[in-house]
């Protein structure tokens, strides 16, 4: 099998002209790995550039329409090597690396941006990714942007927090109810959390399974969900039916557990989060926002 991945990889390095590879030409066939990373290669207009996304670019809905590469952290050079890439993009979350190697030997470009959660690290992609699409403006546009997007909400949660203390959360990102994963710090949920004027209850670094115990020992006031509907069972109802003790929290009781969509959550910021914190916001500063 080695071989035969080897001798494809070859093949296609063969294939392709010197024009093509050259750090001078712009790539033209793209692949992106990471929700948050692709959202922004179309932001800059590059969408008619992709050949193919991973699993965790789903927006906009458009995207469906290009092949899969498959999950970012489980990356097969088969696969991607067949949609003929001048370029991979994604962050420090995809791999494994002797697939970025093989990769690479085959002559495609390898780009490794920051996922972490804060906004120099956005500026810096949004400064590459700008400069690999010939797009510098637009991307010093975009960054501009969101940093008043960003002023804007921290104004209104300065004003939000003179009327009512900053709630305690926990954000849980679970399948179907069950093990869910707690944001901890570092994460683009902690990031969301905070920004959004809540307080992290989390002390954990990254995301981590803690046991419902745990969970509701912490007493949220608010919990923050990334599921998705499960046959006839929203996310709140099958999540408390797989962990019981979490329907005692103040959160459940007062109705205050808010839903978001797990792929704002990959591959750093995205051009999404700021609607996520106005939304999160809206929840965290005026109770009973949302019933199970």
């Amino acid at each position: 099998m080695r071989f035969i991945v080897g001798l494809a990889a070859l093949l296609i390095a063969l294939s392709l002209s010197p024009g093509v590879l050259a750090e001078s030409q712009p790539p033209q066939r793209w692949v992106s790995a990471g929700g948050a990373l692709t959202e922004w290669v179309v932001a800059l207009g590059g969408q008619s550039r992709l050949v193919g996304i991973d699993t965790t670019s789903q927006h906009p809905a458009t995207l469906k329409a290009l092949p899969s590469i498959g999950y970012q952290r489980q990356l097969s050079s088969e696969g991607i090597l067949s949609l003929r890439p001048d370029i991979l993009v994604g962050t420090e979350e995809m791999g494994p690396p002797p697939v970025l190697e093989q990769l690479r030997a085959a002559g495609v470009r390898v780009e490794v941006l920051s996922a972490t959660a804060d906004t120099s690290a956005l500026r810096s992609n949004l400064h590459t990714l700008g400069r690999l699409l010939g797009e510098e403006n637009q991307a010093r546009e975009l960054s501009e942007h969101y940093a008043q997007q960003l002023d804007e909400q921290h104004r209104w949660v300065e004003q939000a927090q003179h009327r009512q203390p900053a709630p305690g959360v926990l954000l849980l990102v679970s399948h179907a109810g069950s093990r869910p994963m707690v944001a901890g710090l570092g994460t683009v949920g902690d990031w969301l959390i905070k920004q959004a004027g809540g307080r992290n209850l989390a002390t954990h670094t990254g995301y981590k399974i803690l046991s419902t115990e745990v969970m509701a020992g912490l007493e949220p006031e608010v919990l923050v969900i990334t599921d998705r509907m499960q046959g006839n069972a929203s996310p709140p109802t099958a999540l408390f039916k797989e962990n019981p003790l979490l329907a005692a929290t103040p959160a459940a009781r007062n109705k205050r557990v808010v839903e978001v969509d797990p792929t704002l959550l990959v591959g750093g910021l995205g051009p999404r989060l700021p609607d996520a914190m106005k939304t999160l916001s809206e929840a965290f500063y005026t109770k009973g926002t949302q019933a199970q």
